[in-house]
Protein backbone atom coordinates (compact mmCIF):
# COMPACT_ATOMS: atom_id res chain seq x y z
CA UNK A 1 0.00 0.00 0.00
CA UNK A 2 1.46 3.67 -0.91
CA UNK A 3 1.44 6.43 1.40
CA UNK A 4 0.12 8.62 -1.80
CA UNK A 5 -2.96 6.56 -1.91
CA UNK A 6 -6.41 7.14 -1.22
CA UNK A 7 -7.06 3.81 0.41
CA UNK A 8 -3.63 4.74 2.86
CA UNK A 9 -5.19 8.15 3.38
CA UNK A 10 -8.86 7.88 3.76
CA UNK A 11 -8.98 4.21 4.77
CA UNK A 12 -6.28 2.15 6.54
CA UNK A 13 -4.43 5.22 8.44
CA UNK A 14 -7.55 6.58 10.18
CA UNK A 15 -9.27 3.21 10.72
CA UNK A 16 -5.80 1.91 11.85
CA UNK A 17 -5.69 5.27 14.33
CA UNK A 18 -9.31 4.73 15.95
CA UNK A 19 -9.25 1.17 16.53
CA UNK A 20 -5.73 1.31 17.96
CA UNK A 21 -6.10 4.13 20.70
CA UNK A 22 -9.95 2.20 21.00
CA UNK A 23 -8.63 -0.77 22.15
CA UNK A 24 -5.85 1.07 24.20
CA UNK A 25 -8.62 3.57 26.06
CA UNK A 26 -10.21 0.06 27.07
CA UNK A 27 -6.49 -1.06 28.74
CA UNK A 28 -6.46 -4.15 26.44
CA UNK A 29 -2.95 -3.04 25.72
CA UNK A 30 -1.76 -6.54 24.43
CA UNK A 31 -4.67 -6.51 22.20
CA UNK A 32 -4.03 -3.22 20.77
CA UNK A 33 -0.15 -4.22 19.66
CA UNK A 34 -1.15 -7.50 18.35
CA UNK A 35 -3.83 -5.13 16.09
CA UNK A 36 -0.95 -2.95 15.08
CA UNK A 37 1.26 -5.84 14.12
CA UNK A 38 -1.98 -7.51 12.30
CA UNK A 39 -2.50 -4.16 10.75
CA UNK A 40 1.32 -3.80 10.08
CA UNK A 41 1.27 -7.18 8.22
CA UNK A 42 -1.79 -6.32 6.17
CA UNK A 43 -0.09 -2.81 4.95
CA UNK A 44 2.94 -4.61 4.06
CA UNK A 45 0.85 -7.78 2.14
CA UNK A 46 -0.93 -5.20 0.20
CA UNK A 47 1.38 -5.27 -2.74
CA UNK A 48 1.76 -9.30 -3.01
CA UNK A 49 1.25 -11.95 -0.07
CA UNK A 50 3.91 -13.84 -1.05
CA UNK A 51 6.55 -11.46 0.68
CA UNK A 52 4.99 -12.18 4.18
CA UNK A 53 6.26 -15.86 4.71
CA UNK A 54 9.79 -13.98 4.44
CA UNK A 55 9.46 -11.36 6.84
CA UNK A 56 7.80 -13.40 9.28
CA UNK A 57 10.36 -16.37 9.14
CA UNK A 58 13.03 -13.49 9.60
CA UNK A 59 11.35 -12.11 12.53
CA UNK A 60 11.23 -15.51 14.17
CA UNK A 61 14.70 -16.46 13.63
CA UNK A 62 16.37 -13.23 14.32
CA UNK A 63 14.10 -12.67 17.62
CA UNK A 64 15.55 -16.72 19.13
CA UNK A 65 19.02 -15.47 17.80
CA UNK A 66 18.66 -12.07 19.97
CA UNK A 67 16.92 -13.86 22.60
CA UNK A 68 19.71 -16.42 23.52
CA UNK A 69 22.42 -13.51 22.82
CA UNK A 70 20.47 -11.65 25.89
CA UNK A 71 21.32 -14.21 28.27
CA UNK A 72 23.84 -13.62 30.92
CA UNK A 73 25.32 -17.25 30.13
CA UNK A 74 26.96 -18.44 27.31
CA UNK A 75 25.01 -21.48 25.78
CA UNK A 76 26.40 -24.92 26.15
CA UNK A 77 26.88 -26.10 22.93
CA UNK A 78 27.25 -22.51 21.28
CA UNK A 79 29.43 -19.59 22.03
CA UNK A 80 27.40 -16.05 21.58
CA UNK A 81 30.40 -14.89 19.19
CA UNK A 82 29.74 -17.89 17.05
CA UNK A 83 25.71 -17.31 17.51
CA UNK A 84 26.12 -13.62 16.10
CA UNK A 85 28.08 -15.08 13.24
CA UNK A 86 25.19 -17.24 12.47
CA UNK A 87 22.53 -14.60 12.56
CA UNK A 88 24.33 -11.74 10.69
CA UNK A 89 25.28 -14.76 7.80
CA UNK A 90 21.81 -15.46 7.74
CA UNK A 91 20.41 -12.22 7.03
CA UNK A 92 22.91 -11.23 4.71
CA UNK A 93 22.57 -14.35 2.88
CA UNK A 94 18.87 -14.19 2.66
CA UNK A 95 19.65 -10.57 1.19
CA UNK A 96 22.12 -11.96 -1.07
CA UNK A 97 20.02 -14.82 -2.33
CA UNK A 98 17.52 -12.26 -3.12
CA UNK A 99 18.83 -9.21 -4.24
CA UNK A 100 22.24 -10.38 -6.14
CA UNK A 101 21.94 -13.71 -7.46
CA UNK A 102 21.43 -12.81 -10.37
CA UNK A 103 24.12 -9.69 -10.22
CA UNK A 104 26.58 -12.74 -9.33
CA UNK A 105 25.17 -15.62 -12.00
CA UNK A 106 25.80 -12.75 -14.87
CA UNK A 107 29.37 -12.04 -13.77
CA UNK A 108 30.49 -15.56 -13.75
CA UNK A 109 28.55 -16.20 -17.24
CA UNK A 110 30.86 -13.10 -18.51
CA UNK A 111 33.77 -14.02 -16.67
CA UNK A 112 34.43 -17.61 -17.74
CA UNK A 113 31.78 -17.91 -20.57
CA UNK A 114 28.95 -20.26 -19.31
CA UNK A 115 25.62 -19.98 -19.77
CA UNK A 116 24.00 -20.41 -16.05
CA UNK A 117 20.40 -19.63 -16.22
CA UNK A 118 19.29 -15.98 -14.12
CA UNK A 119 16.77 -17.35 -11.40
CA UNK A 120 14.87 -14.14 -11.74
CA UNK A 121 13.71 -13.42 -8.29
CA UNK A 122 11.31 -10.99 -7.45
CA UNK A 123 12.82 -8.69 -4.99
CA UNK A 124 11.27 -9.02 -1.64
CA UNK A 125 9.52 -5.51 -0.41
CA UNK A 126 11.72 -3.62 2.45
CA UNK A 127 14.49 -6.31 2.73
CA UNK A 128 17.36 -4.43 2.79
CA UNK A 129 15.34 -2.08 5.67
CA UNK A 130 14.71 -4.33 7.39
CA UNK A 131 17.46 -6.89 7.53
CA UNK A 132 19.63 -4.08 8.63
CA UNK A 133 17.37 -3.39 11.04
CA UNK A 134 17.40 -6.71 12.50
CA UNK A 135 21.22 -7.12 11.98
CA UNK A 136 21.70 -4.14 14.45
CA UNK A 137 19.10 -5.74 17.04
CA UNK A 138 21.85 -8.53 16.53
CA UNK A 139 24.61 -7.13 17.25
CA UNK A 140 23.48 -4.81 20.45
CA UNK A 141 22.17 -8.01 21.80
CA UNK A 142 25.74 -9.35 21.67
CA UNK A 143 27.28 -6.56 23.03
CA UNK A 144 24.79 -6.62 26.02
CA UNK A 145 22.63 -3.68 24.71
CA UNK A 146 19.19 -4.49 24.21
CA UNK A 147 17.03 -5.76 27.24
CA UNK A 148 14.71 -9.68 26.95
CA UNK A 149 12.05 -8.00 24.81
CA UNK A 150 9.03 -10.31 24.51
CA UNK A 151 7.93 -11.96 20.48
CA UNK A 152 5.15 -9.22 20.11
CA UNK A 153 7.13 -6.33 21.58
CA UNK A 154 9.75 -7.30 18.75
CA UNK A 155 7.17 -7.65 16.20
CA UNK A 156 5.60 -4.54 16.40
CA UNK A 157 9.51 -2.83 16.34
CA UNK A 158 10.21 -4.27 13.14
CA UNK A 159 6.71 -4.08 11.50
CA UNK A 160 5.23 -0.66 12.60
CA UNK A 161 3.87 0.59 9.06
CA UNK A 162 5.31 4.09 8.93
CA UNK A 163 9.04 2.77 8.81
CA UNK A 164 8.53 -0.88 7.56
CA UNK A 165 8.92 -0.59 3.89
CA UNK A 166 11.79 2.18 3.19
CA UNK A 167 12.61 2.92 6.73
CA UNK A 168 13.85 5.35 8.28
CA UNK A 169 16.28 2.45 9.54
CA UNK A 170 15.14 2.75 13.21
CA UNK A 171 16.69 1.57 16.59
CA UNK A 172 15.65 -0.49 19.17
CA UNK A 173 17.14 1.30 21.27
CA UNK A 174 14.78 4.08 20.48
CA UNK A 175 11.79 2.70 19.48
CA UNK A 176 10.98 0.33 22.25
CA UNK A 177 10.78 2.40 25.00
CA UNK A 178 8.24 4.63 23.22
CA UNK A 179 5.48 1.65 22.61
CA UNK A 180 5.71 1.03 26.30
CA UNK A 181 5.52 4.31 27.47
CA UNK A 182 1.81 4.79 29.01
CA UNK A 183 1.34 8.34 27.74
CA UNK A 184 2.04 7.30 24.31
CA UNK A 185 -1.26 4.91 24.60
CA UNK A 186 -3.86 8.09 25.07
CA UNK A 187 -5.05 10.40 21.87
CA UNK A 188 -2.20 13.31 21.53
CA UNK A 189 -3.64 16.14 19.91
CA UNK A 190 -0.26 18.50 19.49
CA UNK A 191 1.09 15.16 17.75
CA UNK A 192 -1.82 14.62 15.89
CA UNK A 193 -1.74 18.37 14.33
CA UNK A 194 2.50 17.93 13.93
CA UNK A 195 1.62 14.37 12.41
CA UNK A 196 -1.12 16.05 9.58
CA UNK A 197 1.38 18.78 9.26
CA UNK A 198 4.33 16.95 8.38
CA UNK A 199 2.63 14.18 6.37
CA UNK A 200 0.94 16.88 3.99
CA UNK A 201 4.61 18.73 3.65
CA UNK A 202 6.16 15.12 2.90
CA UNK A 203 2.86 13.70 0.81
CA UNK A 204 3.02 17.47 -1.26
CA UNK A 205 6.98 16.42 -1.94
CA UNK A 206 6.48 13.13 -3.59
CA UNK A 207 3.22 13.67 -5.48
CA UNK A 208 3.69 17.55 -6.92
CA UNK A 209 7.68 18.12 -7.07
CA UNK A 210 8.98 14.60 -7.13
CA UNK A 211 6.77 13.02 -9.86
CA UNK A 212 7.08 16.69 -11.94
CA UNK A 213 10.80 15.89 -12.20
CA UNK A 214 10.64 12.19 -12.77
CA UNK A 215 9.20 13.05 -16.42
CA UNK A 216 11.98 15.06 -17.49
CA UNK A 217 14.57 12.25 -15.24
CA UNK A 218 13.29 9.37 -16.97
CA UNK A 219 13.00 10.64 -20.76
CA UNK A 220 16.34 11.79 -20.53
CA UNK A 221 17.96 8.77 -18.80
CA UNK A 222 15.47 5.53 -20.15
CA UNK A 223 14.20 7.29 -23.76
CA UNK A 224 16.61 9.81 -25.47
CA UNK A 225 19.00 8.19 -27.39
CA UNK A 226 21.42 11.21 -27.32
CA UNK A 227 21.32 15.05 -25.00
CA UNK A 228 22.89 17.92 -26.16
CA UNK A 229 24.44 19.81 -23.34
CA UNK A 230 21.28 21.49 -22.17
CA UNK A 231 19.20 18.10 -22.21
CA UNK A 232 21.85 16.47 -19.99
CA UNK A 233 21.85 18.94 -17.79
CA UNK A 234 18.43 19.32 -17.32
CA UNK A 235 17.93 15.80 -17.02
CA UNK A 236 20.56 14.72 -14.40
CA UNK A 237 19.11 17.88 -11.82
CA UNK A 238 15.55 16.69 -12.42
CA UNK A 239 16.72 12.97 -11.00
CA UNK A 240 18.99 14.78 -8.17
CA UNK A 241 15.92 16.79 -7.32
CA UNK A 242 13.50 13.78 -7.87
CA UNK A 243 15.38 11.34 -5.84
CA UNK A 244 15.86 14.09 -2.66
CA UNK A 245 11.98 14.79 -2.74
CA UNK A 246 10.71 12.11 -3.46
CA UNK A 247 12.65 9.91 -0.52
CA UNK A 248 12.70 12.76 1.95
CA UNK A 249 9.35 13.10 1.03
CA UNK A 250 8.41 9.39 1.86
CA UNK A 251 10.22 9.86 5.32
CA UNK A 252 8.04 12.65 6.24
CA UNK A 253 5.07 10.85 5.67
CA UNK A 254 6.60 8.21 7.75
CA UNK A 255 7.48 10.56 10.75
CA UNK A 256 4.11 12.06 10.56
CA UNK A 257 2.23 8.93 10.24
CA UNK A 258 4.06 7.67 12.94
CA UNK A 259 3.54 10.82 15.38
CA UNK A 260 -0.29 10.45 14.92
CA UNK A 261 0.43 7.13 17.20
CA UNK A 262 2.92 9.39 19.35
CA UNK A 263 5.77 7.51 18.20
CA UNK A 264 8.47 9.81 16.79
CA UNK A 265 11.18 8.26 14.35
CA UNK A 266 14.56 9.67 14.08
CA UNK A 267 15.22 12.38 11.53
CA UNK A 268 16.34 10.99 8.13
CA UNK A 269 17.04 14.09 5.96
CA UNK A 270 18.73 17.54 7.49
CA UNK A 271 18.94 19.21 4.05
CA UNK A 272 21.50 17.56 2.66
CA UNK A 273 22.16 19.93 -0.95
CA UNK A 274 23.21 22.59 1.52
CA UNK A 275 26.09 20.36 2.74
CA UNK A 276 29.46 22.42 1.80
CA UNK A 277 31.84 18.79 1.65
CA UNK A 278 31.35 15.61 1.28
CA UNK A 279 31.32 14.40 4.95
CA UNK A 280 29.09 17.20 5.73
CA UNK A 281 26.68 15.52 2.79
CA UNK A 282 26.78 12.44 4.36
CA UNK A 283 25.53 13.56 8.29
CA UNK A 284 22.89 14.80 6.39
CA UNK A 285 21.56 12.59 3.78
CA UNK A 286 20.03 9.45 4.66
CA UNK A 287 21.13 10.24 8.24
CA UNK A 288 19.77 6.60 9.65
CA UNK A 289 21.71 4.26 6.65
CA UNK A 290 25.08 6.25 7.21
CA UNK A 291 24.90 5.70 10.97
CA UNK A 292 24.11 2.06 10.47
CA UNK A 293 26.96 1.99 8.12
CA UNK A 294 29.60 3.67 10.79
CA UNK A 295 28.27 2.03 13.78
CA UNK A 296 28.25 -1.10 12.63
CA UNK A 297 30.87 -1.60 9.07
CA UNK A 298 33.02 1.44 9.44
CA UNK A 299 33.59 1.12 13.39
CA UNK A 300 33.75 -2.46 13.54
CA UNK A 301 36.57 -2.48 10.65
CA UNK A 302 38.36 -0.22 12.79
CA UNK A 303 37.49 3.05 12.23
CA UNK A 304 40.13 5.57 12.34
CA UNK A 305 42.00 4.23 14.98
CA UNK A 306 44.82 2.29 13.04
CA UNK A 307 46.45 5.14 10.89
CA UNK A 308 45.85 6.57 8.18
CA UNK A 309 45.87 3.28 5.39
CA UNK A 310 43.65 1.33 7.33
CA UNK A 311 41.51 4.91 7.84
CA UNK A 312 41.33 4.53 3.91
CA UNK A 313 40.33 1.54 3.99
CA UNK A 314 37.95 1.12 6.33
CA UNK A 315 36.01 4.33 4.40
CA UNK A 316 36.32 2.79 1.05
CA UNK A 317 35.08 -0.72 2.39
CA UNK A 318 32.00 0.84 3.86
CA UNK A 319 30.79 3.12 1.19
CA UNK A 320 31.05 -0.07 -1.36
CA UNK A 321 29.43 -2.50 0.81
CA UNK A 322 26.92 1.30 1.26
CA UNK A 323 26.79 1.02 -2.55
CA UNK A 324 25.97 -2.98 -2.93
CA UNK A 325 23.13 -2.29 0.04
CA UNK A 326 21.44 -0.05 -2.86
CA UNK A 327 21.33 -2.01 -5.52
CA UNK A 328 22.86 -5.48 -7.60
CA UNK A 329 24.82 -3.68 -10.34
CA UNK A 330 28.20 -2.12 -11.47
CA UNK A 331 26.90 1.38 -11.30
CA UNK A 332 25.67 0.81 -7.58
CA UNK A 333 28.96 0.01 -6.78
CA UNK A 334 30.57 2.83 -8.85
CA UNK A 335 28.96 5.18 -6.80
CA UNK A 336 29.56 3.61 -3.63
CA UNK A 337 32.98 3.40 -4.43
CA UNK A 338 33.11 7.50 -5.57
CA UNK A 339 31.67 8.30 -2.50
CA UNK A 340 34.33 6.58 -0.45
CA UNK A 341 37.15 8.01 -2.61
CA UNK A 342 35.46 11.51 -2.43
CA UNK A 343 35.64 11.09 1.94
CA UNK A 344 39.16 9.94 1.68
CA UNK A 345 40.35 13.07 -0.21
CA UNK A 346 38.40 15.00 2.09
CA UNK A 347 40.24 13.00 4.99
CA UNK A 348 43.85 13.96 2.93
CA UNK A 349 42.40 17.59 2.34
CA UNK A 350 41.86 18.09 6.48
CA UNK A 351 44.70 16.27 7.48
CA UNK A 352 46.93 18.73 5.36
CA UNK A 353 45.31 21.62 6.71
CA UNK A 354 44.21 22.97 3.74
CA UNK A 355 40.46 24.98 3.82
CA UNK A 356 37.70 25.71 1.24
CA UNK A 357 35.29 28.57 1.31
CA UNK A 358 31.92 27.84 1.98
CA UNK A 359 30.08 28.80 -1.51
CA UNK A 360 33.32 27.16 -3.51
CA UNK A 361 33.18 24.25 -1.05
CA UNK A 362 29.20 23.90 -1.64
CA UNK A 363 29.83 24.44 -5.81
CA UNK A 364 32.10 21.27 -5.60
CA UNK A 365 30.13 19.00 -3.19
CA UNK A 366 26.61 19.99 -5.21
CA UNK A 367 28.33 18.99 -8.78
CA UNK A 368 30.08 15.62 -7.33
CA UNK A 369 26.46 14.15 -5.83
CA UNK A 370 24.76 15.67 -9.11
CA UNK A 371 27.36 13.87 -11.17
CA UNK A 372 27.16 10.57 -8.55
CA UNK A 373 23.61 10.45 -9.21
CA UNK A 374 24.01 10.06 -12.53
CA UNK A 375 25.88 6.33 -11.89
CA UNK A 376 22.63 5.95 -9.71
CA UNK A 377 20.36 6.56 -11.90
CA UNK A 378 21.73 4.58 -14.70
CA UNK A 379 19.63 0.84 -15.72
CA UNK A 380 22.92 0.61 -17.98
CA UNK A 381 26.64 1.97 -18.34
CA UNK A 382 25.72 3.09 -21.53
CA UNK A 383 22.96 5.41 -19.90
CA UNK A 384 25.39 7.01 -17.35
CA UNK A 385 27.91 7.92 -20.25
CA UNK A 386 25.23 9.18 -22.51
CA UNK A 387 24.00 11.62 -20.06
CA UNK A 388 27.94 12.43 -18.72
CA UNK A 389 28.83 13.01 -22.54
CA UNK A 390 25.90 15.77 -22.89
CA UNK A 391 26.96 17.34 -19.56
CA UNK A 392 30.39 18.03 -20.91
CA UNK A 393 29.32 18.78 -24.03
CA UNK A 394 30.37 15.54 -26.31
CA UNK A 395 27.01 15.60 -27.82
CA UNK A 396 26.66 19.13 -29.18
CA UNK A 397 25.56 22.56 -27.60
CA UNK A 398 21.51 23.52 -29.02
CA UNK A 399 20.24 27.03 -28.06
CA UNK A 400 16.41 28.30 -28.35
CA UNK A 401 15.52 29.34 -31.75
CA UNK A 402 14.21 32.84 -30.51
CA UNK A 403 18.58 33.18 -29.72
CA UNK A 404 19.64 32.74 -33.00
CA UNK A 405 19.50 35.92 -34.58
CA UNK A 406 21.31 37.65 -31.55
CA UNK A 407 23.57 34.55 -31.01
CA UNK A 408 24.02 33.80 -34.95
CA UNK A 409 28.01 33.88 -34.38
CA UNK A 410 27.69 30.95 -32.32
CA UNK A 411 27.31 28.56 -35.24
CA UNK A 412 30.80 29.10 -36.49
CA UNK A 413 31.59 26.94 -33.21
CA UNK A 414 29.55 24.13 -33.49
CA UNK A 415 25.94 25.65 -31.50
CA UNK A 416 22.76 25.02 -33.19
CA UNK A 417 19.73 26.60 -32.65
CA UNK A 418 16.10 24.73 -32.42
CA UNK A 419 14.49 23.16 -29.59
CA UNK A 420 17.25 22.59 -27.13
CA UNK A 421 15.19 20.65 -24.35
CA UNK A 422 13.35 18.44 -27.09
CA UNK A 423 14.73 15.38 -26.70
CA UNK A 424 13.25 14.85 -22.97
CA UNK A 425 9.91 16.46 -23.82
CA UNK A 426 10.50 19.51 -22.09
CA UNK A 427 10.13 23.53 -22.30
CA UNK A 428 10.86 26.36 -20.40
CA UNK A 429 8.88 25.06 -17.43
CA UNK A 430 11.64 22.74 -16.73
CA UNK A 431 13.86 25.16 -16.51
CA UNK A 432 11.22 27.16 -14.06
CA UNK A 433 11.43 23.79 -11.83
CA UNK A 434 14.68 23.38 -11.83
CA UNK A 435 15.23 27.17 -10.00
CA UNK A 436 12.14 26.57 -7.90
CA UNK A 437 13.70 23.29 -6.43
CA UNK A 438 17.47 25.19 -6.04
CA UNK A 439 14.93 27.99 -3.99
CA UNK A 440 13.46 25.66 -2.25
CA UNK A 441 16.86 23.58 -0.62
CA UNK A 442 18.66 26.82 -0.25
CA UNK A 443 16.85 29.13 1.17
CA UNK A 444 13.91 27.29 3.09
CA UNK A 445 14.23 25.40 5.94
CA UNK A 446 13.35 21.73 6.26
CA UNK A 447 10.24 20.71 7.15
CA UNK A 448 12.44 19.37 10.61
CA UNK A 449 13.02 22.82 11.66
CA UNK A 450 9.84 23.61 10.95
CA UNK A 451 8.27 21.48 13.12
CA UNK A 452 10.35 21.82 16.33
CA UNK A 453 9.14 25.87 17.25
CA UNK A 454 5.83 25.48 14.97
CA UNK A 455 3.15 27.03 16.35
CA UNK A 456 -0.24 26.34 14.96
CA UNK A 457 -2.01 29.32 13.72
CA UNK A 458 -4.77 30.69 10.83
CA UNK A 459 -1.98 31.62 8.39
CA UNK A 460 -0.55 27.63 8.88
CA UNK A 461 -3.89 25.93 8.98
CA UNK A 462 -4.59 27.18 5.28
CA UNK A 463 -1.08 27.15 4.56
CA UNK A 464 -1.69 22.49 5.48
CA UNK A 465 -5.13 22.80 3.82
CA UNK A 466 -3.95 23.63 0.75
CA UNK A 467 -0.98 21.81 0.36
CA UNK A 468 -2.79 18.58 1.53
CA UNK A 469 -5.73 19.54 -1.21
CA UNK A 470 -3.26 20.03 -3.93
CA UNK A 471 -1.44 16.85 -2.90
CA UNK A 472 -4.76 15.06 -3.27
CA UNK A 473 -5.73 16.23 -6.50
CA UNK A 474 -2.51 14.72 -7.84
CA UNK A 475 -3.35 11.41 -6.63
CA UNK A 476 -4.77 10.07 -9.26
CA UNK A 477 -1.31 9.70 -11.29
CA UNK A 478 -0.02 6.98 -8.62
CA UNK A 479 3.77 6.32 -8.40
CA UNK A 480 5.76 4.38 -6.33
CA UNK A 481 8.45 5.70 -4.40
CA UNK A 482 12.48 5.49 -5.61
CA UNK A 483 13.57 3.65 -2.55
CA UNK A 484 11.01 1.02 -2.71
CA UNK A 485 13.34 -0.47 -5.85
CA UNK A 486 16.25 -0.65 -2.75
Amino acid sequence: MLFNSYEFIFLFLPITFFIYFYLNKKRLTEVSKGFLVLSSLFFYSWWNISYLPLILVSMVFNYGIGASLTKDKEHKKVSKKKLLTIGVIANVGLLGYFKYSDFFISNVNFLVGSDIPLLNLALPLAISFFTFQQIAYLVDSYKGETKEYDFLNYVVFVTFFPQLIAGPIVHHKEMMHQFENVRNKVINYKNIALGLFIFSIGLFKKVVIADAFSVWATNGFDNAEILTLFEAWATSLSYTFQLYFDFSGYTDMAIGAALLFNIKLPINFNSPYKATDIQDFWRRWHITLSRFLRDYVYIPLGGNRKGNFRTISNLMATFIIGGIWHGSGWTFIFWGGGHGLALVVHHIWNQLGFKLNSIIGWIITFNFVNISWVFFRAKEWEDAIKVLKGMFGGSGVVLPTMLSNKLAFLSHYGVEFGGFVEHIRSDIYTQIWILFGFILILLFKNSMEKIDKLKFNLSILVFMDLVSLISILALYKESEFLYFNF
